[in-house]
């Protein structure tokens, strides 16, 4: 080979590296961009230099473990940024649900040591007024977020269809690339990986590289996202359960779309959002509204207690929204089904809501919070009336449902929604005491039938010995009901059942040691009358929130909470992102363009270009003085 053509094969190759410099430079800022080499390598002809690639720096290895990082720290960031407006609201000093529960019950305190002075009546009716705007007010922030996150998956799952079709369509491009070069273009590379990248902050998501060529996509469940140079789509639906709550639907081939768990997307924003909303949203919203659940029925059986101004048995005080329930889409019957609470067991109202499967022609119930089945003496289901009773609600069928049907039951989700004063007389505030009650026997709560101030002064009596034996009741034309039955003196009475007699109810805490009887009494009160106003106070301090807790102590627990999570969140999202920096900064090292590094390349490359110049400038000049010589 001549010194002409060695020259020449080093100028070519040196023009090559000082182009790929260029590149490198041109693109410092490029997102996704992957910093190019020349490869060289001697010429085939025995002498000169050849271009034998241009190689790109990208590290496999490195980028999956900074996919899978990306997308735990996309969740985590998506997690914090969604709990954290939930702590700044309920941790609150001076909006907070805390200090307006704290005036309403110091306004009690007043309207008992005033029982019929108009100030302090109203200074009861301001202040509840007050706690229940807030209660509607905490409830429509946290629906608010709901249909915040409802939107934020339906635009998540656009961008993640977008990036889809365009990594099927590179694969494409890139296949057609190395049909015709034999080569693939090193900017569709990038782009595609880019992308994939991009996708993993979304959700989590598999890659798999067929051939070590094309990318196949899928989700963690197996269903193909990207399949070669097909692409398949999400669509966000609604959920088959609960018409409020948008959720991640899979189109296959065919069309058709079928509604893909919650617990199947996970990592990425869309991934985080989906987590929040189970793990926090849902619970702080059924926390909220068994607060006001509690609350408001407890006031109520205890107002219902007192006698107003006028000299009339208590009403309600609060009003609530009723439990909301949802047939499943899905189901085979028409039965419908609405809810109510169930004051008698108000008390075993829980902040979750559950979901009922019928097997054949009875009921199984199944907390949603942590997937526990009500064990059948939590439940009670009446055929005839079809009627089923659990956790503080009871249910009404339209009609028998049909074996598989399912049902959604949210008992207490929206229920501060519907929180509202329901007395607006200050005349109304049943101050005074309904009843006295005497005797030897440990008891619950005492409730009264709506309009049982007809029977003023009539007495109710019951005598009971230590088998649980019954030997006297009072008046004796009372009809006597056990847990909702007509009662059977062949069946001695245990601790823990509901007694009736007339227009009062009761709950046998224990039976006594000996014969001990009971009397409660319904009596006309005057106007300073405080009794009806101390128990109502006195409820402050008294276990009505799940039967375990106080209102204060409930609220106190779940601002804890959601505190916790807040703070264990920030942590985890620090250290994940500590990680993910760590292998961006591995993968820039490698794949980065280094402009001092670029900067010395070119300064290396311009020398040699004008070295191989040098070169053929040489092999000129021997040209000539040989033909010179000729002459």
């Amino acid at each position: 080979m001549s010194m002409f053509s060695i020259g020449l094969s080093g100028l070519n190759t040196a023009q090559n590296a000082l182009n790929t410099t260029s590149n490198n430079i041109s693109n410092v800022f490029t997102p996704g961009y992957n910093r190019e080499l020349t490869q060289v390598g001697e010429g085939r002809a025995g002498g000169g230099v050849q271009v034998n690639d241009i190689e790109r720096q990208f590290n496999q290895y490195v980028a999956a473990q900074l996919n899978s990082a990306k997308t735990q720290s996309s969740a985590l960031e998506t997690y914090h940024n969604q709990v954290t407006q939930i702590d700044n609201l309920l941790a609150d000093r001076d909006a907070g649900l805390a200090p307006l529960m704290q005036n309403f019950f110091s306004s009690l305190e007043d309207l008992a040591s005033a029982p019929s002075d108009p100030a302090a009546r109203q200074g009861v009716l301001g202040t509840a007024d007050t706690l229940s705007a807030q209660f509607r007010s905490f409830d429509g922030y946290l629906q608010d977020m709901q249909s915040n996150i409802n939107s934020q998956i339906k635009d998540e799952i656009t961008q993640v269809n977008n990036t889809t079709e365009q990594i099927a369509g590179l694969n494409r491009e890139i296949a057609l690339a190395r049909a015709r070069t034999g080569e693939a273009p090193n900017s569709l590379l990038n782009q595609r990986d880019h992308m994939v990248s991009e996708l993993n902050e979304r959700m989590n998501l598999r890659l798999n590289i067929q051939d070590g060529k094309t990318y196949n996509i899928s989700l963690p469940n197996g269903q193909p996202l990207v399949s070669g140079t097909n692409s398949f789509t999400l669509e966000p639906v609604q959920s088959g359960t609960d018409p409020q709550r948008t959720v991640v639907g899979y189109k296959d081939g065919g069309g058709n779309v079928v509604e893909l768990s919650e617990n199947t997307i996970t990592g990425g924003a869309l991934g985080g959002l989906m987590t929040f909303r189970q793990e926090t949203l849902d619970k702080t919203q059924n926390q909220i509204g068994q607060l006001a659940v509690s609350l408001s029925v407890a006031f109520n059986e205890q107002h219902k207690l007192g006698v107003d101004l006028d000299g009339a048995q208590g009403k309600d005080f609060f009003k609530v929204r009723a439990p909301q329930s949802y047939a499943n889409d899905a189901n085979t019957s028409d039965a419908d089904v609405t809810a109510v609470f169930d004051a008698a067991t108000i008390d075993e109202l829980k902040a979750t809501d559950y979901t009922v499967r019928f097997e054949g022609d009875d009921p199984v119930v199944t907390r949603n919070d942590n997937g526990q089945i009500l064990d059948e003496e939590d439940m009670a289901w009446d055929d005839a009336d079809r009627t089923l009773t659990f956790g503080g609600v009871t249910l009404t069928f339209s009609e028998q449902p049909a074996d598989g049907d399912r049902f959604e039951i949210q008992p207490v989700r929206r229920a501060a929604n519907g929180m509202e004063t329901n007395i607006a007389d200050l005349d109304k505030i049943a101050a005074g005491s309904l009843i006295e009650v005497e005797g030897d026997l440990n008891i619950g709560k005492v409730s009264v039938a709506d309009g049982a101030f007809a029977d003023v002064n009539e007495e109710y009596s019951i005598t009971i010995d230590e088998n649980g034996g019954v030997s006297e009741v009072k008046p004796e034309t009372a009809a006597m009901t056990v847990n909702g039955e007509t009662y059977d003196p062949t069946n001695p009475l245990e601790a823990g059942a509901r007694i009736k007699i007339g227009d009062i109810e009761f709950t046998l805490n224990e039976l006594p040691v000996v014969e001990a009887n009971l009397s409660i009494t319904l009596s006309e009160s005057g106007s300073g009358d405080n009794r009806n106003a101390l128990a109502l106070q006195n409820l402050q301090a008294e276990s009505i929130v799940g039967g375990s807790a106080s209102v204060s102590g409930a609220y106190g627990a779940m601002v804890s909470d959601v505190g916790n999570r807040t703070n264990i969140t920030q942590v985890n999202l620090d250290a994940r992102q500590g990680l993910t920096d760590q292998l961006k900064a591995v993968q820039q090292s490698e794949s980065g363009v280094n402009l001092d590094e670029e900067a010395a390349n070119l300064i290396r490359y311009q020398q040699y270009y004008q070295a191989n110049a040098r070169v053929i400038d040489t092999a000129g000049m021997l040209m000539d003085t040989i033909l010179g010589l000729r002459g």
